[in-house]
Parts: structure tokens; sequence; C-alpha cells
């Protein structure tokens, strides 16, 4: 029913925002990853997604298109609501849940309040073979991955456990999507 609000933003929270559109504040609830994303400018545009129940007419929002369409997909499995779905996206990126989806991550699904051992299950069960066809594919190497190895031989090397994971955040930080190689050269300089 609505596709997009575009107008001033009032409040801004990490669940929800009011942005006011011809003289109406409409509250819509977002993800901490539509949080991040948005800035606090007074003119905003927001895409929404409208649910509709017996009690309530509740407007959700998103950044930008690929969060929304995940949305969508998310909330088309049994057992995934909208608040569950909303959770999801504020636990991780949209990337990363396709990517968790796609390589059958269902331990990393599950460490996501509300989305227990069935439900991660139906998740990769429902949306892999949809998100293959739309090119989503499995990274050799994850982020966690690269740190695990990292950190397991810089621990080798001798150095301490709280000073290698603060030094690996802060690299994991940056952005940059290194090899294990790289992520430990980088670790040595710090340490």
């Amino acid at each position: 029913m609505y596709n997009h609000l575009n107008g001033r933003l009032i409040e801004k929270t990490p669940a929800y925002i009011v942005i006011e559109c011809g003289g109406v504040g409409y509250l819509v609830n977002i993800s901490l990853h539509t949080y991040s994303r948005i800035s606090d400018k007074e003119s905003l545009k927001i895409l929404t997604f409208l649910q509709i129940t017996e009690d309530a007419h509740t407007l959700y929002g998103f950044a930008d298109e690929e969060e929304r369409k995940l949305f969508r997909a998310l909330i088309s499995v049994s057992g995934i609501g909208c608040n569950t779905a909303r959770m999801m996206l504020s636990s991780m990126n949209p990337a990363q849940i396709q990517e968790c989806i796609v390589s059958e991550d269902a331990p990393k699904l599950q460490a996501i309040k509300g989305i227990g051992e069935k439900t991660a299950l139906r998740l990769i069960l429902e949306l892999k073979s949809k998100f293959k066809k739309e090119g989503v594919m499995p990274t050799v190497t994850s982020h966690l991955k690269v740190k695990d190895e990292a950190m397991n031989a810089l621990l080798t090397l001798g150095f301490p456990k709280n000073a290698v994971d603060k030094t690996l955040e802060s690299i994991l930080k940056s952005g940059a999507e290194l090899s294990v190689e790289e992520m430990i050269r980088q670790a040595l300089k710090s340490l």
C-alpha cells in the first residue's frame, strides 16, 4: 500500500523513526541496519512495508531496496514474523544473512534471538535455492573464519588473547576484505 515515505525526520531511535509527511507523523519501525544507514538530516526518504493485522497497521522502514527485499523473503517463511525478521536484520546485515542461508550456517542463524534450530533449518530449506538463483554465493572464507584462523596463529606465537582479540576486531572494523595472512601481518604491526 505504501511504497515509501519522503518527509521530515522528527525522531530517530534504534527501534523506530518518526517521519512527518504532509503534516502527518508516521511511526516507522526500523532495524539497526537501517538506523546505521540513515543520517540525521532533516529530509529523509525511507522505503516501507505495511503489515496489517486485526488490531494494528504497522509500518516497517528500510534504508535500501536490498534490505526490504530480504525482509519480504524472510517473512514468507513459516514461523518468521515481521518482528523476528526485523530482529534478524538488526543482528546481521542483509549480505551476512543471505550468506548464512546459502552456506547452510544454521548455528550462526540460531545465535539470533527468536531463531531456534527448526526455524533456522526452515529458513535454509525455503530460501537457499531462491538466493542462489539471485546470484548470492557463499564466500570461501567469512570474516569470522579468517579472524579465528588469525587468532589461533597469533596465540600460537605467544601473544596474549585479549590483545589479539582487540587488534583483530579493529582490523575487521576497517571493512577491508583480508586473507588470513594479510590479517596476521597487520596484527603483527599493531601488537
